[in-house]
């Protein structure tokens, strides 16, 4: 079976895995998880391209979709769902869309992934031209993530593959794919080890550079945050003082009158505005703080 994938193959360097004394299972499965890392650093020129293509559509109005199967779909989920509290953005920015549908996140829908009419359907009224979707399928021939990348394309929409196996129906399917080189899993076939792994840590990095594009980041802070809970609310209130360079008592008097946002409370402080003028500035910067700063 010389064709097999490399996510279905066996690893010899966890052979006798069942044999182990616990520390050394323990050890052997958190090392090979490094290799997951490994295969989205050396990804990262494709990731950075992948990047670029998103962030120009969604500042131009458009989605950025996941789709993905099983592992692939709850991971999707996931990153989809921290967009809003992290980067304060209208939850139907990033959406997620997983075979079997959202009885899939916590259950196995059998034959979902199988299923590419459920996938072609999934995209039709959500996708739009001017959009990006992102397919992730480990082993690249999820029938269900396939057909959605070919039916998001005919869309109009721009399109990324995301695997573990080269010469996938998802590589042919998409615009641009990324192969992350994660090699057999240290349990044969199962993908929610380290392509899983590799796919979380390729959806943070992607997502987050993103963003940052956006504008949603400043320096290395979270200036978009939304204060939902007592955690976040703390967040914002350091990144006042910090930014302006004010006491806590100060800050909160600068984030109350901003309506809790830490752009609006920084340029209140930093330049002296009312919160209306603030909000007005940052609107004629496209919501960059860092324009609205230091830009005539």
């Amino acid at each position: 079976m010389n064709d097999l994938p490399q996510t279905e193959a066996r690893n010899p360097r966890t052979d006798s895995l069942d044999r182990l004394p616990t520390g050394e299972l323990v050890e052997v499965l958190a090392r090979e998880q490094s290799q997951a890392v490994a295969a989205v650093v050396a990804a990262g020129p494709t990731i950075a391209q992948a990047v670029d293509e998103i962030a120009m559509r969604l500042a131009s109005g458009g989605t950025l979709h996941y789709v993905g199967a099983g592992s692939s779909g709850r991971i999707a989920f996931l990153d989809a769902s921290e967009m809003p509290p992290t980067f304060g953005t209208d939850p139907s920015l990033v959406c997620a869309h997983i075979a079997g549908g959202r009885d899939a996140l916590t259950r196995a829908i059998e034959g979902a992934e199988d299923d590419g009419d459920a996938g072609e359907r999934e995209m039709h009224g959500h996708v739009q031209a001017g959009d990006a979707v992102i397919g992730l399928s480990a082993s690249g021939g999820a029938a269900f993530v396939v057909r959605a990348l070919l039916a998001a394309r005919e869309t109009g929409a721009w399109t990324l593959g995301v695997t573990s196996n080269s010469g996938t129906d998802l590589c042919a399917a998409a615009d641009l794919t990324i192969e992350l080189n994660t090699g057999p899993e240290p349990v044969a076939g199962s993908t929610r080890l380290k392509a899983g792994t590799a796919q979380k840590v390729l959806l943070n990095t992607l997502s987050t550079a993103t963003m940052v594009k956006l504008d949603k980041v400043y320096d290395n802070l979270m200036v978009d945050v939304v204060a939902t809970n007592k955690k976040l609310r703390k967040r914002a209130l350091r990144l006042v003082m910090q930014l302006v360079s004010i006491d806590e008592k100060a800050a909160t008097k600068l984030l109350e009158a901003g309506d809790g946002r830490v752009k609006v409370a920084v340029l209140m402080g930093r330049a002296a505005l009312t919160a209306q003028e603030a909000r007005a500035l940052l609107e004629s910067r496209g919501g960059s703080l860092r324009r609205a700063l230091h830009q005539p």
